[in-house]
């Protein structure tokens, strides 16, 4: 029979005084955490104070973040190895509560949208872009490119966001643009298409910073596989526009600018 207490308490009754379920119980058993009481003279197990007591020690222990198998060394360890003990859990624990707080500023982010991938720069310059008269298409497109930009390019992701800029600064740029989300409902063969990618060719040679500034163009042409895989992101979607990116980069190249001219339109 257990000691300290008359007759002691089942099973159900010290899970019950504890605040823990009896399978919990027994869990804690299994894992050689709080040892069985011996059984009365019925074939009962009866928990006295000791069992209780460890029982509460471990439960504590268990909420306040334990891992239980790091519990039963914790319990049987002295003062000084109980306290550097403890000191490492509470660093788990802040630790974990770092991360957990940057899964639930995630999810918010992810809650807003374009934020959740992207740097408050590029919504800045997504967000610029209906303003100007550029269709939804057209912002959904660069968002796409922007966010495969920063995984598959991360060096050449900084100077993809200054062409853009530069571009958007460019009512010359921005109308081409615009005729471009016209040439959507042509037919991919329309000879406007070709017209379209030299004028297009004509305003990068005119305004270079259009195609993004050296160190980003290295960076890219460093990374032609991943410029390739972004570059035809939605071709099988948007033929024409494949199409009048392809012409207007063979213009460039035939004016001595080195493919890939910049990052996807």
């Amino acid at each position: 029979m257990a000691s300290g207490v008359t007759g002691g308490v089942t099973i159900g009754q010290a899970a019950a005084f504890v605040g823990v379920t009896v399978k919990t119980v027994r869990h804690y058993h299994r894992n050689g955490l709080v040892d069985e009481p011996q059984r009365d003279t019925s074939g009962y197990r009866r928990y006295g104070s000791p069992e209780l007591l460890r029982l509460v020690q471990v439960r504590t222990l268990a909420v306040a973040g334990v891992p239980l198998a790091e519990i039963g060394p914790l319990l049987d360890a002295d003062a000084g190895r109980f306290a550097d003990a403890l000191a490492g859990v509470a660093q788990q624990l802040t630790e974990r509560i770092a991360e957990l707080s940057a899964r639930l500023d995630m999810l918010h982010r992810l809650a807003e949208g374009d934020r959740a991938l992207l740097p408050e720069r590029a919504c800045a310059v997504l967000s610029r872009m209906p303003g100007l008269g550029l269709g939804p298409d057209y912002v959904a497109a660069q968002r796409e490119a922007l966010v495969l930009a920063r995984v598959l390019v991360p060096e050449g992701f900084d100077g993809f966001l200054a062409q853009l800029e530069h571009q958007l600064d460019d009512p010359a740029y921005i109308e081409l643009a615009k005729r471009g989300q016209e040439a959507e409902t042509w037919e991919p063969d329309d000879p406007r298409i070709e017209e379209l990618a030299n004028a297009m060719a004509d305003r990068y040679l005119a305004n270079p910073a259009l195609l993004g500034d050296p160190a980003s163009l290295r960076a890219w042409r460093r990374a032609a596989a991943q410029y390739r895989l972004i570059d035809n992101h939605r071709g099988d979607q948007a033929p024409v526009a494949a199409r009048l990116t392809a012409l207007t980069e063979a213009r460039l190249r035939s004016a001595g600018v080195p493919a890939p001219p910049a990052p996807p339109r």
